[in-house]
């Protein structure tokens, strides 16, 4: 499957403006800090993705819904046969939710999500016409659809600078005190604030993936790390002096 695309990737699109750097982010990096910080994720995953496959912005809300409390790849596993049949909500509302319940129960939680996606199908149809909406306000009335999922379809199936803040986000923000935060809307609201604007719209994705891969839950990989001289956490477990910035992207996904 292809995952969606906004309609314009070679230019930043526009976000929705919430207030930005009027009031204090208790980040522990300047300015200057921060943008080098973004600069490096750029040249590291220079074009960044999301993991969960889909086909249409439908599929990703499903998709994204089913991901709470489980791996992408155990999501992808899952819904791979169920999108093949059911890439619509009409199709989704034909199969039944008996049906939804066996192609997903592997993913933990799937009675309740099997039922949340039915209801979310019944949903666009009766209320927006069979189409996902545009806004984060509308996304949200969706049964098992919160501020996170409507992020990240406002970001990769409509192009909307949003910071999805999941547990890698969360982490991150804390661990290298980024933007501290005790709630994810904390730091959600303390990113936007300080993030680049010309990095704001794939800085979630990089955030996601460095926690993912390199700082770690258990135990960060310093080491491979390409802000380890920037990173002011104290969990960091080496000092990096030279990191591999500077090399082109090619060099640095070999090098990792």
């Amino acid at each position: 499957m292809k995952n969606a695309k906004p309609k314009s990737p070679a230019a930043v699109p526009a976000r929705a403006a919430p207030k930005r750097r009027s009031a204090k982010t208790r980040s522990a990096y300047s300015p200057d800090e921060i943008r080098e910080i973004f600069r490096r994720f750029a040249i590291q995953r220079p074009e960044p993705k999301g993991e969960l496959e889909h086909v249409n912005p439908f599929t990703l809300v499903v998709a994204v819904a089913l991901s709470a409390q489980a791996t992408d790849a155990g999501v992808n596993k899952a819904t791979r046969a169920l999108f093949a049949v059911a890439d619509t909500p009409e199709k989704m509302l034909a199969l039944g939710e008996e049906k939804v319940r066996d192609y997903i129960k592997t993913i933990g939680l799937y009675r309740n999500k099997a039922k949340n996606v039915i209801a979310l199908s019944q949903k666009l149809i009766d209320d927006f016409g069979g189409e996902v909406p545009r806004t984060r306000e509308e996304l949200v009335t969706l049964p098992g659809v919160g501020r996170k999922t409507a992020n990240v379809v406002l970001s990769m199936a409509f192009g909307q600078s949003t910071i999805a803040v999941d547990t890698h986000i969360l982490r991150i923000a804390n661990r290298i005190l980024l933007a501290p935060g005790k709630t994810p809307d904390e730091v959600e609201d303390r990113l936007m604030r300080i993030i680049p604007d010309d990095y704001l719209y794939r800085a979630h994705h990089w955030l996601i993936l460095h926690g993912r891969y390199v700082c770690k839950a258990r135990k960060p990989e310093c080491e491979r790390c390409v802000i380890a001289d920037i990173c002011k956490s104290p969990e960091k477990t080496c000092d990096i002096p030279a990191p591999l910035v500077e090399l082109p992207p090619q060099a640095i996904a070999a090098a990792q």
